[in-house]
């Protein structure tokens, strides 16, 4: 198991437990938070697999990914009162995993042909679109869109690993930096409550 691969499963879980908070808040049953947990953590990577003509996605050739998904939403759905006390873990473990979804998200678009722009693109997809269709799901507006820097911590992070590939860095060296570089963004910006301007009224 490479070091990637244990982060890559690691945030998986991570981003399902987010998705079965969000369920769990919303009332729903067992399988409504199990549903948003799995839809959370591999709806991104899911979504650009078939974009990609990668069939099955990969969810289907390695079921590790249902398997971590299943069980995050089973441990907030039964504990979800203690696992809420451990957010900053799990703030932590959702940055790890953004980082680390975006850079393979890139990589694998780079694989498929993709240009530097679109697999930016996909990478941030990777990353992202999981939890704006959980928000969607539930009827709320995406918080990608409306606050906390996140994709735009992709989008940097993104820029960086094209860099990188572009001048011949190792891919085990260039994946590490630029996942670090887009954890760091996100946990700076959240922990001094950095955003993006918006509009003013």
């Amino acid at each position: 198991m490479t070091l990637l691969y244990a982060l890559d499963l690691l945030g998986t879980f991570a981003f399902a437990v987010s998705g079965a908070l969000a369920g769990v808040r919303k009332n729903l049953d067992l399988y409504g938070v199990s549903f948003l947990a799995v839809v959370t953590a591999v709806g991104g990577g899911t979504i650009r697999d078939t974009m990609l003509g990668r069939v099955p996605p990969f969810l289907f050739n390695d079921m590790n990914y249902l398997f971590l998904s299943i069980a995050g939403a089973l441990v907030v759905f039964l504990f979800h009162s203690h696992v809420k006390r451990t957010y900053n873990l799990l703030v932590w473990m959702d940055a790890l995993g953004l980082g680390v979804f975006n850079v393979i998200g890139i990589n694998i678009a780079l694989h498929a042909g993709v240009g530097y722009l679109g697999s930016m693109i996909f990478g941030v997809m990777t990353g992202t679109l999981g939890g704006m269709i959980r928000d969607v799901l539930i009827n709320a507006t995406p918080f990608v869109l409306t606050r906390e820097v996140y994709a735009s911590a992709c989008i940097v992070g993104g820029a960086l690993y094209c860099v990188l590939h572009h001048v011949g860095v190792a891919p085990a060296m260039n994946a590490t930096v630029s996942a670090l570089l887009v954890f760091g963004i996100r946990m700076i910006t959240l922990r001094f409550g950095y955003h993006l301007p918006r509009a003013s009224k």
